[in-house]
């Protein structure tokens, strides 16, 4: 099956007592064993859980890996996976990754004797200085958030091989409908499902997607140790969320590159990051890995931050991204905010970012936004 089809079919399982179409809301805790010693298919929802089971081989089918897992959040997904490490082992991660994600690796794990070198991995005689005996881990996001950098997920496999490394891609920005890491050798696949999975901003989730029995078993035994799990409910909203993927990720890209070019020849903007534009340092890797370029737009201002956010109606101060209404951040003090001031100065995080979830509305009314926004006074001057 193509990818349009699989959104829709993949994992789906007719309701077989009633023929519901859409899958079941298997809204329970427990299930009731036939007899001592004989447990059916699930036993507790924390373990396994029907419709959550849906939405995991959905995921799995739609990133080409053997299994799938959904989790309560996209940080439980992150944690989770970095359970698979023990103490004394090193991650290598890209420095510009999510601020919830750099608080875990920095502040929490580090508690637990993990370590951690955040670096740009765009250069492969860097990435190899940086592997240490104790290295375990290469922590990839692609597009990266917020500055929407493009790593070369053929080079990081190929680094992580030779080294035994565990490669972990966080796809969340592309989704698996603009880029597969596990056709360019990672080994597990990250989400956010909170983003563009789901799509509607009405559920937070998240999702590991393996490539081995060893790391699915694994995995799962993590997510079941821990209770990491995704409920059903939650499961569910992801699962309708999915059906509309294709069609959501082509217009969230349309608009965003039309958004992207109007920003470049804006005299307010310093500076565009969308990898589909064609001067984007990582254009060229880009359009080799990927079919599409995805809906965040981040650039630096030269005017007033605070002025320019005042004038916006359409795009809505909040963070997250993904769905179909569009959004405005400033990742420093948002979604960047827990990141020390030095290491966001280290990644290229300042004070004049400013980080677009474009959304699904008509591409002129969003540009008028903008051009609102810009032409907006401080409402003291006013």
């Amino acid at each position: 099956m193509r990818f349009n089809t699989k959104s829709i079919h993949s994992g789906r399982r007719p309701d077989e007592s009633t023929g519901a179409i859409s899958t079941p809301i298997c809204q329970t805790s427990t299930f009731v064993f036939d007899g001592y010693r004989k447990p059916k298919e699930h036993d507790y929802t924390r373990t396994s859980n029907p419709t959550r089971n849906v939405l995991e081989d959905t995921i799995a089918a739609l990133e080409g890996g053997n299994a799938g897992f959904a989790f309560s959040s996209g940080m439980s997904a992150v944690a989770t996976a970095i359970h698979l490490l023990s103490a004394g082992d090193h991650v290598i991660s890209c420095d510009d990754l999510y601020g919830g994600s750099h608080r875990l690796f920095e502040q929490i794990m580090t508690r637990f004797g993990i370590e951690f070198t955040f670096i740009r991995l765009n250069d492969e005689e860097k990435i190899q200085d940086a592997v240490k005996p104790n290295t375990r881990m290469i922590w990839v996001e692609t597009p990266s958030n917020p500055l929407l950098n493009i790593t070369d997920l053929e080079m990081v496999s190929r680094i992580a091989r030779e080294n035994q490394l565990l490669s972990v891609a966080d796809n969340t920005f592309a989704s698996p409908y603009f880029l597969k890491p596990i056709n360019f050798g990672m080994d597990l696949v990250l989400h956010s499902t909170t983003k563009y999975l789901n799509g509607h901003s009405d559920v937070i989730g998240g999702a590991i997607v393996t490539t081995t029995d060893k790391l699915a078993e694994d995995v799962h035994y993590l997510l079941n140790g821990m209770g990491t799990n995704a409920a059903p409910f939650d499961s569910w909203l992801v699962l309708r969320g999915i059906k509309t993927l294709p069609l959501r990720m082509e217009r969230h890209a349309s608009n965003a590159l039309a958004i992207a070019e109007y920003l470049e020849d804006h005299p307010q903007v310093k500076e565009v990051y969308y990898p589909g534009l064609t001067d984007h340092p990582g254009h060229e890797i880009a359009r080799k890995q990927m079919t599409g370029y995805g809906g965040v737009v981040s650039f630096k201002l030269k005017s007033d931050v605070g002025t320019f956010l005042h004038g916006l109606e359409l795009f809505s101060l909040a963070e997250s991204l993904g769905g179909a209404d569009s959004l405005v951040e400033h990742a420093a003090t948002m979604s960047h905010a827990s990141m020390t001031p030095e290491a966001r100065k280290k990644a290229g995080i300042t004070e004049d970012l400013i980080r677009l979830s474009v959304g699904l509305e008509d591409v002129d009314d969003l540009i008028e936004d903008l051009d609102q926004g810009f032409k907006a006074r401080s409402p003291s001057t006013k």
